[in-house]
């Protein structure tokens, strides 16, 4: 069997579709699948070609004996949505120019978002004679449109039936939530819809076994403090202002914040940091992929927001699969299908309702007066990741699946 990724998004990039891809990929390739991957020159979160790529229309190599293509795309940090349209199309055209060229597969999978990949899996698709497997890892455009990002409606109206376009001719479509995989059902009740959902190497990722990164040490924080920690994209749908509104509120106690990552709405943090004088609040620089375990080895939890919008009920970040295998406690913003999974049944950690900072600062005034259970949370989340979301267990059910497939 042979499957070609299509994805803008791939390491030595980090992020939450890089390493959830890779993993994806490594394991399906050790059980006999034929694996390559199409892909950009590394780019993200910073929007600047990584050194040793820059100036390159086109590059192949090895990752952990992956067979890697890359081809060119246009960067550009401005956030407006012409400048975003050409980053995307830059892609579609690249990949499918090199992807083209290349021989026949069995199936290509492509990811989304960005939606717009979608022109170039279909065409490729036909070209390679290849099954298209559709994985969605967001609702776009519904996501884009709920959150303003996208507020033209020819715009919209154009996404919507590339999407419809898209599932259309895909072999089956995947999910990485069973709210995305529900509401891709309500809508095309004739396509086939798998469940494919993020997880975590439990193997790897052993907080017996893993070695503190020296967080503390790095940015001066101090031995006795309760560290709180967000680690990831600092993007539109997170709403990380609530973090640095409620930690206006523990200044002066042993208690700081720290924001881990890169992305569009960094400065503007920034610039509320300086305005209520969040001085306990620490930005740092992310980390490689192989790393993040060693940073949560030494914070007390994990802040995991997003925005108050009903599309995002049926979404798990990502970035907790990887906390709670760290046997780290999660106070989570988050509505749905993530408290259901994770406060509700795992026991895992505080909830708080999404964007309200009185809420989170009440959390997080809990989890100070509560040290032992919120230890106690952490090692229910660790036993429940291992149970259900390890990801041998996972791609294992998914290869059977595809398999299945394959053969009938």
């Amino acid at each position: 069997m042979r499957l070609l990724i299509l994805t803008q998004y791939f390491p030595p990039e980090t992020g939450a579709p890089q390493n959830r891809l890779f993993e994806l990929a490594l394991r399906l390739k050790e059980k006999g699948v034929d694996v390559e991957i199409l892909t950009a020159m590394p780019n993200y979160p910073k929007m600047e070609i990584m050194e040793g790529y820059k100036g390159l229309k086109y590059k192949e190599e090895e990752l952990e004996g992956l067979k890697v293509y890359r081809s060119k795309i246009y960067v550009s940090k401005e956030k407006g949505i012409i400048k975003r349209l050409m980053v995307y199309f830059s892609f579609v055209w690249s990949s499918y120019k090199v992807g083209k060229k290349l021989g026949k597969y069995d199936y290509l999978m492509c990811e989304s978002p960005p939606l717009f990949l979608g022109y170039s899996a279909m065409r490729l698709s036909k070209k390679l004679k290849a099954k298209l497997i559709f994985n969605v890892s967001d609702l776009w455009p519904e996501s884009a449109e709920k959150m303003g990002i996208v507020t033209n409606n020819f715009f919209l109206k154009m996404a919507y039936n590339l999407e419809a376009k898209i599932y259309r001719k895909s072999f089956f479509i995947s999910g990485q939530a069973t709210g995305i995989v529900g509401s891709i059902k309500k809508r095309f009740p004739e396509k086939d819809v798998y469940w494919l959902s993020n997880g975590v190497d439990t193997k790897r990722i052993d907080p017996a076994k893993i070695e503190p990164y020296g967080l503390r040490e790095k940015y001066n924080i101090p031995a006795d403090h309760t560290v709180y920690f967000y680690g990831g994209i600092l993007g539109h749908a997170q709403g990380l202002q609530i973090i640095i509104n409620a930690a206006v509120s523990f200044k002066g106690e042993k208690a700081t914040f720290v924001l881990m990552g890169s992305g569009p709405e960094k400065d503007d943090l920034l610039k509320l940091q300086k305005e209520v004088g969040a001085d306990n609040v620490i930005f740092a620089e992310p980390v490689g992929r192989t790393e993040v375990a060693n940073v949560l080895k030494e914070v007390d939890a994990s802040i995991i927001p997003l925005r108050k919008l009903d599309v995002f009920e049926g979404v798990i970040p990502s970035k907790i699969f990887e906390v709670l295998a760290m046997q780290k406690p999660i106070i989570l913003g988050v509505n749905g299908e993530s408290k259901a999974f994770f406060i509700d049944e795992a026991k895992a950690g505080l909830h708080y309702e999404p964007e309200n900072t009185e809420a989170l600062v009440n959390a997080i005034r809990y989890s100070l007066d509560n040290p032992e259970e919120m230890i106690q949370f952490g090692k229910n989340g660790r036993s429940y990741v291992e149970e259900k979301f390890d990801r041998d267990l996972l791609v294992n059910n998914f290869y059977a699946y595809l398999k299945e497939k394959h053969e009938n």
